[in-house]
């Protein structure tokens, strides 16, 4: 009996033992793994994905009750956690961000750039997230129907913008201002016809003003679309790769547009044209 009591006493030591390394091992095994995808991206920190963005930007990037939040946060996250790695962001001002890229301050950058061919000399771009397309935000009852009809008419742009180009381009006479809130402020006053930005923008307005007296215009093929996308440094392709596949996982699982709804009011990430807001 003593002996039968200690064999069995035994092999249940030995299982434990066994499924105690077993587990020692899935652990091993999954640092193993983390810290091999991050020396293959090449990422600032094993585990990391660092992303650079503003911080300052609603809807984009902004804070909340002290903490930062908006669409490309929550895009960051959902990217990060695709490649199974954890999401760390360093604001930074707009002046340097993508400069940023240049001295390894962080891994990638999200923060509503548009993938033009100056910038794809130096960088490389993730397949877009958001497809920025121009409208134009006229009052209510205005004559004009499409974006060609501001030849001749004053439209309220900042003087540096690629609306302002878009605009002067399309035979308008630019009324400098500001930022956008002045623009809106002035067709609302009844005091330019109208402002040309991008529907994201339009949209986040409605959200805050759904009672606001306009009607958008779309740019259609007269202003081209704008693909906004992750930027990273020639060196980091492979890390190019990863970004694009997760965003396009996030498209088809139906993240993007969940994301673009809750804080835009309307999808801004789909390529194909649709109607103006």
């Amino acid at each position: 009996m003593k002996k039968w009591l200690k064999a069995v006493s035994l092999t249940i030591l030995g299982l434990a033992l066994t499924v105690t390394l077993t587990a020692c091992g899935n652990s091993s095994s999954s640092k193993s793994s983390t810290s091999s995808t991050s020396s293959q991206l090449k990422l600032q920190k094993s585990g990391t994905l660092t992303i650079g963005l503003e911080g300052t930007f609603q809807p984009y990037s902004y804070r909340k009750d002290g903490k930062l939040t908006g669409f490309e946060v929550d895009l960051g996250k959902a990217v990060a956690k695709k490649l199974g790695l954890k999401a760390k962001f360093v604001p930074t001002k707009f002046d340097s961000l993508i400069a940023g890229l240049d001295v390894d301050k962080y891994d990638v950058v999200i923060n509503d750039i548009a993938e033009t061919a100056q910038r794809k000399q130096k960088y490389l771009f993730s397949t877009p997230y958001i497809y920025s397309k121009s409208e134009l935000a006229v009052k209510k009852g205005a004559s004009i129907n499409k974006i060609t009809d501001i030849k001749g008419k004053k439209v309220a742009q900042t003087t540096t913008s690629n609306n302002a180009t878009d605009a002067k381009r399309l035979g308008a006479t630019v009324t400098p201002t500001d930022g956008f809130q002045q623009s809106i402020d002035l067709v609302n006053q009844g005091r330019v016809a109208g402002t040309i930005n991008s529907r994201e923008a339009f949209y986040a307005y409605l959200k805050q003003n759904p009672k606001a007296s306009l009607k958008f215009i779309s740019g259609g093929s007269e202003i081209k679309t704008q693909k906004i996308g992750a930027i990273v440094t020639k060196k980091h392709a492979s890390l190019q790769k990863q970004l694009s596949r997760a965003i396009q996982e996030l498209r088809q699982d139906g993240t993007l547009k969940k994301l673009s709804n809750k804080y835009f009011g309307g999808n801004v990430t789909n390529q194909k044209p649709s109607q103006s807001i």
